[in-house]
């Protein structure tokens, strides 16, 4: 189970220095992968209508493309990951470009999650449709991995025309990984069809217990294997009781997780520095 740290986005602050010293740390404790979140805008709660998202437009949130290219060019072997880019409300020829640029530039180091979203507002201010997403992820899908293998695509779906042209430089893994976020059911559906691996958001290996075993049913009837399809878990700073993590690493890895990211956002961290000394003592359990 390789084992990863969450960006802690919404509370690192604007800092270049305190965000270089957050990643190359995690590098050099040995996390094998960081993890970063995607918006691109946040509403205002006092607006007509109101608002009830748990991110505002003060909540801070860096691009998640530059944030992880600038990491890339600070770090060595930290694999670099979305998660996730709400992929709907981005032009799908452009996600290809900058995630191939970033795989080019990392060395490949790019694994690319990616999902629905639940913001309207946001694919509202990015002129595109909310409510046909879950239909063109699939179309999206399909075109980022032509793109990303072929020197030329000639595509006509339902919402892409491409015509006979093609990425240059393609990345350096062909296709780049791509994992879904999601726990719904046409979700899941979706990743036992279609996914490199699932980004799954459950508390616990217990809470992500009957979604799992709905997802093995899907991957039969789609044909393919578990063991084809990654599982991405996570775990939260929680009380800092190494015991405790350690028991949910175990539980885990016991429902074949083969991705573990650390989450210490929320914990009640004030400064850049609490977030490095609590990735510092869990790595003295998870990175031994």
């Amino acid at each position: 189970m390789e084992i990863g740290v969450i960006f802690p986005q919404t509370e690192i602050g604007n800092d270049p220095a305190a965000i270089r010293d957050y990643a190359q740390t995690a590098e050099g404790l040995g996390f094998t992968y960081l993890l970063a979140y995607d918006h691109v805008l946040g509403a205002n709660p006092d607006r007509p209508g109101g608002w009830s998202g748990p991110y505002t437009h003060l909540t801070p949130f860096h691009e998640v493309f530059v944030l992880l290219s600038y990491l890339a060019g600070i770090t060595h072997r930290l694999g670099l990951v979305t998660g996730i880019v709400i992929l709907p409300q981005r032009q799908t020829a452009l996600v290809a470009k900058q995630a191939a640029s970033l795989d080019v530039l990392s060395g490949g180091r790019l694994r690319l999650g990616v999902g629905l979203g639940w913001n309207e507002i946001e694919y509202v201010a990015l002129n595109e449709n909310f409510h046909n997403r879950g239909k063109r992820i699939e179309e999206q899908v399909a075109l980022l991995r032509r793109l990303w293998t072929e020197t030329l695509v000639d595509f006509k779906g339902n919402w892409h025309t491409i015509p006979d042209a093609g990425l240059n430089p393609l990345p350096v893994q062909r296709p780049i990984p791509i994992w879904f976020g999601g726990s719904a059911e046409p979700a899941l559906r979706r990743i036992a069809r279609l996914a490199d691996g699932w980004i799954n958001l459950s508390r616990s290996a217990a809470e992500a217990r009957p979604a799992l075993a709905q997802l093995d049913r899907f991957i039969e009837e789609a044909g393919r294997s578990r063991r084809e399809i990654g599982l991405e878990s996570r775990l939260s700073y929680g009380a800092g009781d190494p015991k405790a993590w350690e028991i949910a690493m175990g539980d885990w890895q016991a429902e074949g997780a083969t991705h573990l990211a650390f989450n210490t956002m929320g914990s009640g961290f004030k400064t850049p520095q609490e977030h490095i000394q609590a990735i510092q003592k869990f790595a003295q359990v998870a990175c031994k």
